[in-house]
């Protein structure tokens, strides 16, 4: 075998390692186990990221959530995978909501030979971080969510299959099922969640065990105006009685809880509807109180209000931005102190050729975090820094190819030379 083989050989071990040291028995990781900002927003539109990103990461926050809506119909992996760029760099962690697409006044109801597509959309990109956040649907137990009709054993099995199937391909997957309305009744059109959990259960006894956390819409009920000290179903509290209810049923799992609905309406200039409605320093208030004394939960890893910019009803009367303007509940929210995220992204490399002599390296930036020029060395075999002498790198960000130019007087001989590429720590 030659030098050169050795060396290419030793390069392909290398880097594998870096990839797979990080990993456990279960690729993806508790949130709840690394420093974590649980701060986030719900936002419609992706042009909102910037705004976004200086309410979630101010105050001392760092990698805050952004619930985002993927529908079906809006697959296009080079868009969201500059989205995903941009979360990148704006230190923004996607939780992303799996949708239809609107048919005849509802929301059309998935089909199992459907998740094939997804699945396939999903690995074509390159993740933030290593957890690749999931929920399933939307308050399922409300028929104009399932194509007009409530069907819990047909969501349960479509749950499990998606699951399943993503799991499969990618054990990074971290799944949820959809967040329940948990204030509608049982009806002509919707199904009180107790008996759709059940339901759920009855039909698929293992579901609640493939899954990997709680999304819950923890609403101020009744009419989104309830008290931020109220406790239980249909409250800011409302994963607090989920939680014990799945206990009651046998589900025996701790779920890490993704609070990704929840909010206060408010009034709205030139919105009769909203008169009765909360005045803005009454709304700040209210959050204010909930992020420090309800949602402060050590089992809560995300809390994102619904909705950052939706200017039009239905959803004005819940927008932190209305009439061009965001209200004051923004700029009390960025005040309020938050925690600095390190959630876990994967550092990976490849190197495609090496130059015999030269001390010249071709590299390409295949994992997930954004190099950082200083904190790229070369090291021998013995652990010293070999000398630098260049770094041509097209982008330090996931995709960014070049060549690093190395300089060492005492390598007689390039092919002789045991070396690793290190970013940081790693």
């Amino acid at each position: 075998m030659s030098k050169f083989v050795k060396i290419w050989l030793f390069f392909s071990f290398l880097f594998g390692l870096v990839f797979f040291s990080a990993s456990k028995t279960l690729a993806i990781y508790d949130p709840l186990t690394v420093s974590n900002n649980s701060f986030g927003i719900h936002i419609a539109n992706f042009q909102d990221l910037d705004d976004a990103a200086k309410l979630v990461n101010s105050q001392g926050g760092d990698w805050g959530y952004i619930i985002l809506v993927i529908t079906e119909d809006n697959r296009v992996i080079s868009l969201w995978q500059e989205v995903f760029n941009k979360m990148r760099r704006l230190h923004l962690i996607p939780i992303v909501r799996v949708a239809t697409k609107e048919e005849n006044g509802n929301w059309k109801k998935p089909v199992i030979g459907e998740i094939d597509s997804w699945v396939s959309f999903f690995n074509s990109l390159n993740w933030v971080i290593k957890n690749r956040y999931l929920t399933i649907g939307n308050e399922v137990n409300l028929g104009k969510e399932w194509g007009g009709n409530v069907n819990p054993e047909e969501y349960a099995t479509y749950l499990k299959e998606f699951t399943d199937k993503l799991k499969k391909t990618n054990p990074d997957y971290f799944v949820m099922p959809a967040g329940f309305d948990a204030s509608l009744p049982t009806s002509k059109g919707s199904l009180e969640e107790s008996s759709y959990l059940r339901r759920m259960l009855i039909k698929e006894p293992d579901i609640f065990d493939l899954v990997d956390g709680w999304a819950s819409h923890s609403y101020p009920n009744p009419n989104f105006s309830g008290s931020e000290y109220a406790t239980g179903r249909g409250t800011i509290r409302t994963f607090e009685w989920e939680i014990p209810f799945l206990k009651s049923l046998g589900v025996k799992k701790d779920f890490p809880v993704f609070i990704t609905e929840t909010g206060w309406t408010h009034k709205v200039a030139g919105n009769t509807k909203t008169s009765e409605f909360l005045n803005e320093s009454q709304l700040s208030l209210k959050f204010e109180r909930a992020f420090k004394e309800a949602w402060n939960n050590k089992n809560v890893v995300a809390v994102t209000p619904f909705i950052l910019n939706y200017e039009y009803p239905p959803f004005d009367m819940f927008s932190w931005k209305n009439n061009g303007i965001y209200n004051s509940l923004y700029g009390n929210m960025q005040k309020v102190g938050k925690v600095s995220g390190k959630p876990i992204q994967e550092d990976k490399a490849a190197v495609s050729k090496i130059f015999a002599f030269t001390g010249l390296l071709s590299v390409k930036n295949i994992g997930q975090t954004i190099w950082q020029k200083d904190n790229l060395k070369i090291k021998d075999e013995n652990g010293n820094d070999l000398k630098i002498v260049k770094i041509f790198l097209s982008s330090y960000e996931p995709g960014g190819s070049g060549f690093i130019i190395l300089k060492d007087t005492k390598i007689s001989n390039f092919l002789d030379l045991t070396f690793s590429l290190w970013h940081s720590d790693k």
